[in-house]
């Protein structure tokens, strides 16, 4: 007989364990001590439509717990973000951490060269009153995400920017200018 998923194992678990708060080390040790638990989670509540709260949801909850609410998974009309508004904000955003600046798929900088994978968060968290319109969503990596926790950051503008790059030493500098010529392959200055 074949073992289960990691997804499957943490449902069975959810199911069994209705209203009860339960942390990340168990859950990471119930989905078989997998580094992409959390996703499963994840897939769980936006997928198959559980009601998997965290402290996002509830502020009787701490970061890195989850409870499970009901063991009947809500209908698909009722579940959080589609995938034309997450292909919308990810589009508009340049496939690009809105907190960070890492971009999809390449080697992010604070994970130890592992690819960046990049998720939704609200800019107003839905536990302040926000909701998933386009409007009020950013791409954010997983690193960022899982910092986050309620923060509202002010991406810096121009001048800031420019001061920064201005302070770089000359190879930090170029850096940014092979990143530049790379997102904007088409870009001819006037």
């Amino acid at each position: 007989m074949a073992s289960k998923g990691a997804r499957a194992k943490l449902r069975s678990y959810f199911l069994e364990h209705i209203g009860v708060v339960l942390d990340s080390a168990t859950l990471r040790e119930v989905s078989g001590g997998i580094s992409e638990w959390a996703r499963r989670v994840r897939e769980l509540r936006d997928e198959e439509g559980f009601d998997i709260q965290t402290h996002n949801d509830r502020s009787d909850l701490k970061p890195g717990q989850y409870v499970l609410v009901s063991a009947k998974p809500k209908p698909a009309f009722e579940r959080n973000i589609s995938k034309e508004t997450r292909a919308i904000v990810l589009d508009r955003n340049g496939f690009t951490c809105q907190m960070c600046g890492a971009a999809a798929g390449e080697p992010h900088p604070y994970d130890n060269g592992r690819k960046t994978r990049l998720h939704l968060g609200h800019i107003l968290d839905k536990s302040m009153g926000g909701d998933d319109s386009p409007g009020n969503l950013r791409a954010i990596c997983s690193v960022c995400n899982e910092g986050a926790s309620n923060l509202t950051l002010n991406r810096p503008d121009a001048i800031k920017l420019l001061a920064q790059v201005r302070r770089a030493p000359v190879k930090d500098q170029l850096d940014v200018l092979k990143w530049l010529l790379t997102k904007f392959p088409n870009y001819r200055a006037s």
